[in-house]
């Protein structure tokens, strides 16, 4: 009977971890991570959830996967590594992959029951896999049942989590004001996954109307997002980044970025399930910040601003009643701040601190990509800033709301790279790298 061997990557700092992927032992690697949150994000296509409730699944998966191979490795690690959501230990004997499975389906399952059948299929067909090579079913077995157990656990502690029921804030009226009803409003209350406090990431409000300021930003996107000036290239990066209903919205594709990135350097799956947990959770944590801003403050859309800037008290703004979003629309929640922004600033700043370096470049196409086109990024900072950018050349946000959410972003992601996570003995990052 042959032991599993399992191989721990070290963060190398300023060239990230790169060490190749854990061949399993005797057992074939099913790629645990890729494979089921590759379901997680159809199962979001599918069945078109907003962003908001896009984040809490995946998170809600890759705490659990990451839980169920955690919690059977650190039995064996000399130094074992903190829990995210439940504390193992797992057995000793289990199989990590057929646990990281089982977790997955287990999750998935229970938020998407439409596609269980689906679900079903495909950890069924694993754990067929696993079996099927040498070495003992009884790994395989345990290793199910423990990440049967971290899944349900999972799905139990979320059940109440504040995501539900939907709440709606009503329209406003008034200068600076949103003007429509908009839902989703319950999520500035969701119990957050990793950090303390979301509302510590709130920021001060937009600028006043009446200032220089607030008159720059206006006149910035009054150009730029003007569905009237013909500019293909800004309408390009619009729609790469626009990621609307039906896509794996702006959540999962830094999701997909880290996926990528992560088989690219061929990460071992303990490895991979701890990037997806902290990238996950940090997105969604953002959610929260991000909601409980739009909340707070209300700001109006430029579409809105364009239109009645005659009422804003400021010289310097000129209103236009036919001006229109190169986005086509307005946008549907209060502007102030981009949530787009405030994602990419928390997924950009997730991988950068895990890999100890931004400048990766990597090359990605988005579900709402013109053509399906790819696109290349010397680092994660550079596709933020474009996919923040991006809203101002639709339309739909001012140049303040893109700064203030990439900081939303980057806010939530340092402290859960500061805390969560992470060896329970000894030293637990190089320099702000989390080991």
């Amino acid at each position: 009977m042959r032991k599993l061997l399992f191989v721990v990557a070290l963060t190398l700092v300023g060239g990230g971890l790169g060490a190749p992927a854990a061949a399993g032992g005797t057992r074939p690697d099913i790629d645990s991570v890729r494979v089921w949150n590759e379901l997680a994000l159809t199962a979001v296509r599918v069945t078109r959830a907003t962003d908001a409730d896009a984040a809490r699944l995946y998170a809600m998966v890759d705490v659990a996967v990451y839980d169920a191979v955690n919690g059977i490795t650190s039995v064996r690690a000399r130094r074992p590594r903190a829990a995210a959501l439940v504390p193992g230990p797992g057995p000793r004997d289990g199989d990590p992959q057929a646990a990281a499975a089982a977790a997955a389906h287990t999750v998935l399952t229970g938020l998407d029951p439409a596609r269980a059948g689906t679900y079903d299929a495909r950890l069924d067909a694993d754990l067929a896999r696993l079996r099927a090579a040498p070495g003992p079913d009884a790994a395989v077995t345990s290793g199910a049942a423990w990440g049967r157990h971290v899944g349900e656990s999972v799905v139990a502690a979320r059940a109440g989590d504040g995501s539900t029921p939907v709440e709606s804030q009503p329209a406003g009226t008034g200068p600076g004001v949103f003007r429509a009803a908009w839902s989703g409003a319950q999520y500035r209350n969701v119990r957050p996954f990793a950090v303390t406090d979301p509302a510590r990431y709130v920021p001060g409000p937009p600028p006043a109307l009446d200032t220089v300021r607030y008159a720059g930003a206006f006149a910035e996107v009054a150009v730029l997002g003007d569905a009237a000036l013909p500019a293909p290239d800004l309408l390009a990066t619009y729609q790469y980044w626009s990621l609307p209903a039906g896509s794996a919205q702006p959540a999962g594709e830094w999701l997909r970025i880290g996926l990528g990135v992560a088989a690219a350097r061929r990460l071992p799956l303990p490895e991979q399930a701890r990037l997806t947990a902290l990238l996950t959770m940090a997105l969604a944590d953002t959610t929260v910040a991000t909601v409980a801003t739009k909340y707070q403050y209300r700001h109006w859309r430029p579409t809105t601003a364009i239109h009645e800037a005659d009422t804003d008290g400021n010289p310097a703004t000129r209103p236009d009643p036919a001006w229109a979003a190169r986005a086509g629309s307005p946008g549907g929640s209060p502007e102030y701040v981009s949530g787009h922004s405030s994602y990419s600033g928390a997924g950009a700043t997730v991988l950068a601190g895990f890999f100890c370096a931004d400048a990766i470049p990597f090359r990605h196409a988005t579900d709402s990509a013109p053509g399906g086109a790819a696109r290349d990024y010397p680092g994660f900072a550079a596709a933020a800033a474009e996919a923040g950018r991006s809203r101002v050349y639709g339309g739909q946000h001012f140049e303040f709301s893109n700064q203030a959410g990439l900081g939303v972003g980057r806010g939530v992601a340092g402290e859960v790279l500061a805390t969560r996570l992470l060896y329970r003995t000894g030293p637990t990052h190089v320099g702000s790298c989390p080991r």
